[in-house]
C-alpha cells in the first residue's frame, strides 16, 4: 500500500571550490545565519528555513565514481538546467547587499508583470546565477 506521506525539500546543496569562503560569502551577502561549517571545511550549512542550503566541495572521491563529476557552465552564457531564487521583501536593498560583499551583478531589479515579481541577478563567487526576487504577487493584488 502506498504511502500518503509528501516529501520535504531537505537540502540545496552547492557543489563549491571553496566550502568555508562559500559558506561566509552567502552569510553576508544574502544574509543567512551559518548553522554548521564542520571542522574539514568539506561540509557546511545555512539556516533558511524548511529547506537547508548546503555546501560541498565539488569533487568528492566518495561520490565522483558513483554519480559522475560535477559540470561547471563554460561560460556565463552557459547555465546549469536549476535556478536557485531568494526571495526578499525589498529586492533592491538585497541586491545592493549582496553586491557589496562580493556577488557580481547581472541584471539589475525590475518588474517582470508577466507574473507580477520584482527580479534580479548575480552571480556568487563561484559563477552560479542567483536570482533576487519578492514574492510572486496574485491577480487580485494588482
Amino acid at each position: 500500500m502506498a504511502s500518503n506521506v509528501k516529501p520535504v525539500l531537505g537540502y540545496a546543496i552547492f557543489y563549491v571550490k571553496d566550502v568555508a569562503k562559500s559558506v561566509d560569502f552567502y552569510a553576508k551577502a544574502f544574509g543567512y545565519n551559518v548553522r554548521r561549517l564542520d571542522e574539514s571545511h568539506r561540509w557546511g550549512e545555512l539556516e533558511s528555513g524548511q529547506t537547508t542550503i548546503a555546501f560541498t566541495p565539488k569533487h568528492q572521491h566518495e561520490t565522483d565514481e558513483l554519480t559522475g563529476e560535477v559540470q561547471v557552465p563554460k561560460s556565463d552564457v552557459h547555465r546549469p538546467p536549476m535556478e536557485l531564487c531568494f526571495i526578499y521583501s525589498d529586492v533592491d536593498a538585497a541586491f545592493k547587499r549582496a553586491v557589496e560583499n562580493g556577488a557580481v551583478a547581472v541584471r539589475e531589479p525590475e518588474d517582470k508583470k508577466d507574473w507580477g515579481q520584482r527580479v534580479g541577478y548575480v552571480r556568487d563567487i563561484d559563477g552560479m546565477l542567483v536570482r533576487m526576487g519578492s514574492y510572486v504577487k496574485s491577480p487580485k493584488e494588482d
